[in-house]
Order: structure tokens, then C-alpha cells, then sequence
């Protein structure tokens, strides 16, 4: 990391360009890789060895650097934990090798920190889900050919709030999918996004798990990723 000082975080700060070459490097070194399968070309270490890794990382460049990069390392560990063998082989050596960007999208703009009471629907329409809402504080949407989305395929139940919620890990369809930047001070190269969903077509192939029970699949990435 010693080829990225204070004056390249500085120029990427002032221009809001992403640091794709910071990131480029750090997947030539096999770190995106760090907790991943080693049968996919992962290092198959765990979330201390990647906290360490981090630690690093945010001395380089602070949390403009650690923001570049943590989403891709701890949030596919919902797609590691109940992606199926196909999935997995599919999705995880192009993150690994930083060839792929992912974007999580979780939270709304009218719902708060409550993620029973997301209200961005998918409807399966024969193999695949059509998907209608909005999403907000979206990082680096700008930039990614991927997303990982949650959204509600059954009415809420209030006995069983956390039931009914489905996650996908789709590509990025910029023609059903309207980004759109938040301005904000400071950390400008990691762009954060509202996300205007009209009819995005998600094929049944990239249901995460089984239907409904994307919730408890959702903390196995947040909880590490925060």
C-alpha cells in the first residue's frame, strides 16, 4: 500500500473519483479473497484475519479506503454461507479477483432502521422476480455491475416480522435501476446513492437461499461487514 499516500486520497477526495486502481492492487495481492472459499481462490480466513487486513487498510487511507473495498470482502458472506455450489462458482471468483463490484442494497428511505418494515416488493413472475421500491444510502452504486438486494416477496407478519423477507445477488440493470448520487462532506470518491427501482428483473436463479428467509441470511454479511 505504500504507493497510496496522503496525496492520492487527497486527489480522490477532491475529484470524487473512485479509487479503482487502489483496489485493483489489493486484488492482484489476493486480499479481496481473504475470507472466501480457497476452492473458489480465496485465502479461507476468517473475520478477525480480515478486521486485521482492514486495520491496515484504514492506516493507508482512512475510511475513504476501507469503504472502497469492505463491502466486497464481508458482504458476500451471506452468498459464501447459503449460496448453492452453482451460485457460489458463479458469483464469487470475479469478486475475488475484483473483476466484480457488488452494492448492498438494504436500507429505505421511510422506514428507519426497522428492516421487518422494508417496503421494496418482488413478485415471482414464472422464473423470475419482478421488483418495484426504493433503496437508500447505497454505497458505491455508481460503480457496480452487481447488487445485493432484500426485498419482501410476502405481506408482513407481525407475529414473525423477520419472515417474508427474500435476498437476490443479481446484476445491476441500469434501465430498471435510477441512481442517483447524495452529495455529502467528505469521503467523496465512495459514492452514496438513492436507488429508484421500476420493474427489475431478477431471475429465480439469483434467490439467495429459500424465499422468505432472507433476513436471517442478510446479518450473516452485516454483522461482519459493520
Amino acid at each position: 500500500l505504500s504507493g497510496f499516500g496522503d496525496d492520492y486520497w487527497a486527489r480522490h477526495d477532491q475529484s470524487g473519483e473512485f479509487p479503482t486502481d487502489f483496489v485493483e492492487a489489493l486484488a492482484n495481492g489476493g486480499w479481496l479473497g481473504i475470507t472466501m472459499p480457497e476452492a473458489l481462490g480465496g485465502s479461507g480466513l476468517g473475520v478477525f484475519e480480515a478486521a486485521l487486513m482492514m486495520t491496515e487498510v484504514a492506516r493507508c487511507g482512512g475510511m475513504m479506503a476501507a469503504s472502497s473495498v469492505h463491502m466486497n470482502i464481508f458482504g458476500p458472506k451471506s452468498l459464501i454461507r447459503f449460496g448453492t455450489p452453482e451460485q457460489t462458482a458463479r458469483w464469487l471468483p470475479d469478486i475475488i479477483a475484483g473483476k466484480s463490484r457488488m452494492c448492498f442494497a438494504v436500507t429505505e428511505p421511510d422506514t428507519g432502521l426497522d428492516t421487518t418494515r422494508l417496503k421494496t416488493r418482488a413478485v415471482r413472475k414464472s422464473d423470475r422476480y419482478i421488483v418495484n421500491g426504493r433503496k437508500i444510502w447505497t454505497s458505491t452504486a455508481q460503480v457496480a455491475d452487481k447488487i445485493m438486494l432484500i426485498a419482501r416477496t410476502s405481506e408482513r407478519d407481525e407475529a414473525n416480522p423477520t419472515a417474508g423477507l427474500s435476498l437476490f445477488f443479481a446484476d445491476m440493470d441500469r434501465s430498471a435501476i435510477d441512481v442517483r448520487q447524495i452529495g455529502k462532506m467528505g469521503r467523496k470518491a465512495i459514492d452514496s446513492n438513492e436507488l429508484f427501482i421500476d420493474n427489475f428483473e431478477i431471475p429465480a436463479a439469483d434467490l439467495v437461499g429459500e424465499e422468505g428467509k432472507g433476513f436471517d441470511y442478510l446479518l450473516h454479511s452485516l454483522n461482519p461487514e459493520r
